[in-house]
């Protein structure tokens, strides 16, 4: 398995669901990015469930900087972020042992790794490693807004709840600072899982994210295009099944007037009064706001029995599970998105603009 994303700034990840810690090192970040632990300390209880709504495994995600950063400042060394694991119990999983749950990576990871895999909460796999991932983000959110680059994202959907669109402001940031949703429909899409969760199923929705400031030209033509770049990233986040930028898939039914984004000087500035394209041309920034939605299916775990195999005794089986999951784990992801994909853009603009880009 791959564990480590990026050229000049890298990301790793290591760790399992249930063994002793995860974390992650981040390689390659200019020195004198001022690292406030507190911010990753409220980003990490962000990310953390709502006891009511989502899952009941709930950590305190107390993390600890091991190397990297020295006086509150990063020292241009490997950050290295452990978070202990406390709230682990795989009895559950012991009981399940061979049963594939649909949509899980039980069985291909038992191809790939022979069975010698760490199984428990689904293990390398589990989307408890996403602790890890915002920790690091943090910092490259920091240094992104060292040059006042911002990411933020919004559940745009869920459900029969939908949010309005990304405008491309920077009130639209602030706003998201304190809520999940541009127009405050957070209680509705609360109450909106607490219903599916009743019934013993899940329910998947779309996260938009926009891109605050990025400089223009910033993104390489076919391979690593600022589209692929993004895409590579994020489809490594368990659920996440697709993303378009822009108008996306709404392109296709469009005609070519209908689409075009018109570009005009205004005081200098380049400018349009749409954004169809998300703010990528030809795989690179073109000054606009880059905004994307991403698309999340419905948590694989239900409280309903289903139909699998067992791949240790190879013969048909039954499943209904227990233990602790989350109906809609939409709820959650945003700030993961935003995390890796700043994570992403300091690697990116270090290599457009040099290593010591964020000082």
């Amino acid at each position: 398995m791959k564990n480590s994303l990026g050229t000049n700034v890298i990301l790793t990840l290591f760790g399992e669901s249930h063994g002793k810690a995860i974390g992650a090192v981040l390689d390659g970040l200019t020195p004198g990015i001022k690292v406030d632990e507190e911010k990753i300390k409220n980003l990490l209880n962000k990310r953390r469930p709502n006891e009511k709504i989502d899952t009941s495994r709930i950590e305190e995600d107390k993390f600890e900087i091991l190397s990297g950063v020295y006086n509150g400042y990063t020292t241009g060394t490997p950050i290295c972020i452990v978070i202990p694991n406390k709230e682990n119990n795989s009895n559950d999983y012991e009981a399940w042992r061979g049963k594939a749950r649909s949509g899980h990576a039980d069985y291909t990871g038992y191809l790939k790794y022979h069975g010698f895999e760490d199984y428990r909460g689904g293990g390398h796999f589990s989307g408890r490693l996403t602790a890890a991932i915002v920790a690091a983000g943090s910092i490259a959110l920091a240094a992104l807004e060292n040059k006042n680059i911002y990411v933020a994202s919004h559940i745009k959907e869920c459900g029969r709840i939908i949010d309005s669109d990304f405008k491309g402001s920077i009130d639209e940031i602030e706003n998201l600072k304190d809520h999940l949703t541009l127009d405050n429909l957070d209680e509705l899409i609360n109450q909106e899982v607490l219903k599916i969760r009743e019934q013993g199923d899940s329910i998947g929705g779309i996260i938009q994210t926009m891109i605050y400031n990025l400089p223009s030209g910033v993104g390489e033509p076919v391979f690593d295009s600022l589209e692929s770049l993004i895409s590579h990233a994020l489809f490594s986040i368990g659920g996440i099944k697709g993303i378009e930028f822009g108008d996306g898939f709404k392109m296709a039914s469009r005609l070519g007037s209908e689409v075009i984004d018109e570009f005009h000087y205004n005081n200098g500035k380049v400018v349009s009064e749409t954004n169809h394209n998300g703010g990528i041309n030809g795989g690179i920034s073109n000054g606009l706001p880059i905004i994307f939605n991403t698309a999340i299916k419905p948590t694989s775990s239900i409280f309903k029995e289903i139909n699998t195999i067992d791949f240790i005794k190879e013969e048909n089986a039954t499943l209904k599970l227990t233990g602790r999951h989350d109906p809609a784990i939409v709820r959650r992801v945003g700030l993961v998105i935003t995390s890796l994909v700043a994570v992403v853009l300091c690697d990116i603009l270090e290599g457009r603009f040099g290593t010591d880009y964020f000082r």
